[in-house]
């Protein structure tokens, strides 16, 4: 089902569209017989169904994200038919398994999450490597990840690599982040990028984002994360993958990593154009900010030029970079 918090049935904000190359938002939108405004309809499987009918669609994805007043922000993610693709792996069939009191701290843990999100006090700090929540309550169920990943980082590599089930391999992704030697998981967290759940791959990358911004933070550490498999997650039809992914792109360029920037220009700038020109800004400003350092301008543009509504002029001069860096980005 497509829907949201609230009392009342939420209608149908912003519309953001991905995965269109060949086919047109607008017959998307006359297959769906959707506009803002409109109820948010009851069954995401009926949308999904409707769009791959269109010719050259091969598979859909919609999401609806809660929201804008009344309003849910509604994001439309499209596989054409021999669009390139992110090459997961095959789903395992191992027996690992985690303690119970583990699986239990990390339920406990995203309760008290969204109860601190509902207080407005979800905010967190990455400068250790890893997520420390301001919320007492969820920061205690984090004191408790790493003691764990401490003692037991043989267990959760184990999970990552041989549990049948999703739920305990996105919980080792979260777990192990928290190990105190962050270059050892580092490895572990790109295999888990590549898992066939989207929730093992989102909690792989927010785990590996915090240990990018250690490493920005303290370049002595001589930590290296790999920007290879967030660009390719950006070709994605799920969109948790898109959205992490440029998340934590932006933290690896923040002081213009070249071959994080190389690797963009050669094979990510469409994707990225599609993001930075979503409606839903939030959700925009981390791609546009990719395709800004990607086209060398300096931050501080960058933020004067997103102020005045001149997402286009970014976004064509991002596309038309070849080859080498015009300027050196300036963060």
């Amino acid at each position: 089902m497509v829907s949201a918090a609230g009392a009342q049935t939420p209608r149908v904000g912003d519309i953001n569209f991905y995965g269109l190359r060949k086919v047109a938002a607008e017959r998307i939108l006359s297959a769906l017989e959707l506009k803002s405004g409109d109820p948010l309809p009851a069954s995401k499987a009926d949308l999904e169904e409707r769009i791959e009918k269109v010719p050259g669609v091969a598979m859909a994805r919609v999401e609806a994200v809660c929201c804008e007043g009344s309003d849910a922000t509604l994001f439309i993610g499209i596989e054409e038919k021999g669009a390139p693709l992110p090459a997961l792996r095959t789903a395992t069939a191992g027996s690992a398994t985690l303690p119970q009191e583990l699986t239990g701290a990390y339920r406990d843990f995203l309760s008290a999450v969204t109860r601190a999100a509902a207080r407005g006090n979800a905010g967190e700090d990455l400068t250790a490597g890893h997520s420390i929540m301001a919320d007492p309550e969820a920061r205690a169920a984090q004191e408790r990840f790493t003691s764990f990943a401490a003692d037991h980082l043989d267990l959760l590599r184990d999970v990552l690599r041989n549990a049948a089930e999703p739920d305990e391999r996105a919980t080792a992704a979260a777990v192990i982040g928290y190990a105190p030697k962050k270059p050892q998981v580092i490895n572990d967290l790109q295999y888990a990028i590549q898992d066939p759940d989207e929730s093992v791959r989102a909690n792989a990358m927010r785990s590996l984002r915090a240990i990018a911004v250690l490493a920005a933070k303290e370049p002595g550490l001589g930590i290296r994360v790999s920007p290879t498999w967030f660009v390719q997650l950006l070709q994605s039809i799920v969109l948790s993958d898109r959205v992490q992914s440029a998340e934590a792109l932006v933290t690896l360029t923040d002081r213009g990593d070249r071959a994080a920037l190389d690797q963009i220009r050669e094979s990510a700038l469409p994707a990225l154009a599609e993001m930075a020109r979503w409606k839903t800004l939030r959700y925009a400003l981390p791609p546009f900010l990719l395709l800004g350092r990607v086209a060398g301008v300096a931050d501080a543009e960058l933020h004067q030029l997103w102020e005045k509504g001149e997402r286009e002029t970014v976004i064509r001069q991002a596309l038309g970079q070849s080859g080498g860096s015009r300027r050196k980005h300036g963060g």
